[in-house]
This record gives structure tokens, C-alpha cells and sequence, in this order.
């Protein structure tokens, strides 16, 4: 099985409001880059859409390095939280309905599909694939409206 690493970012200007996200892919000394947005969204959006676009680009089955600066990815992955929303109708613990139920059923998918190991990072401290991928989705999301 290859291993890829992957680095995601999400970034919203409002929240809601216009918003990006980015994604750095890294295989046998090669990186792809991969960004796009939504005119209206949310952060936690941003950052779930680049976990599945960077999953979703990989064309088999791989080990996957995941990079993350978010903790709603991060520890709703990592804890089992999207498991036992899943299994209780996307009901919290609490339960209030799951928000983004749809990309974490994606996101659950992908995660059956390839083994993923998830490392979280404090988000604008200047980690070098974090801080491109901030400027990948800001980029997405500012060039919404542009004619190019």
C-alpha cells in the first residue's frame, strides 16, 4: 500500500459567509495541490470538503498521512464521534441533531477505504504545509467572484 501524505486546511470569511478550502498532497517527492470554495459556507465545512477532496483525488486504496489544523475533523475522526453520530441516526450525545452529516458520511467512507493516521497541528504557527494550505483555501475564496 503507498503512503501519501496529505495537509488540509479550511477558511471562511464570516462564518457563515464565502469560503475556501485547500489541500497539499504528497507522494514519492511529488505534491498536488488542490483548492476550490463555496459562496456561502462555514468553516467546518471548508475543513471537511478538503479532507474528502484530497481523499477522493487518490485513485486506489493508500496509507494516508493526514494533516490537520482542525479539531472538528480531528478528534470527530479520531474519537469515534462520527461513528457514534452515524449509528444514532446523526444524533449527538446530547441529542441535537449532527451538523454536516453529509460530508461525514463521505468522510466515513473515505475512511474505510484507505487507512488514515491523523495528526493534528496548531493552525497559523507556521507550519509550512498548514500555512499553504490557509492560503490555497483564502485564495479559493477570494477568487469566487473573479472572470479568470
Amino acid at each position: 500500500m503507498k503512503t501519501v501524505e496529505i495537509f488540509t486546511d479550511g477558511a471562511c470569511s464570516g462564518n457563515p459567509g464565502p469560503g475556501g478550502w485547500g489541500a497539499v498532497l504528497r507522494y514519492a517527492g511529488r505534491e498536488r495541490e488542490l483548492s476550490g470554495g463555496e459562496k456561502q459556507t462555514t468553516n467546518n465545512r471548508m475543513e471537511l470538503t478538503a479532507v474528502i477532496e484530497a481523499l477522493s483525488a487518490l485513485k486506489e486504496p493508500c496509507h494516508v498521512i493526514l494533516t490537520t489544523d482542525s479539531r472538528y475533523v480531528a478528534d470527530g475522526m479520531g474519537k469515534g464521534w462520527a461513528a457514534a453520530w452515524k449509528k444514532n441516526g446523526w444524533r449527538k450525545a446530547d441529542k441535537k441533531p449532527a451538523l454536516n452529516s453529509d460530508l461525514w458520511e463521505q468522510m466515513l467512507a473515505l475512511f474505510e477505504r484507505h487507512t488514515v493516521e491523523l495528526n493534528w497541528v496548531k493552525g497559523h504557527a507556521g507550519h509550512p504545509e498548514n500555512e499553504r494550505c490557509d492560503a490555497l483555501a483564502v485564495s479559493a475564496y477570494k477568487n469566487l467572484d473573479s472572470p479568470l
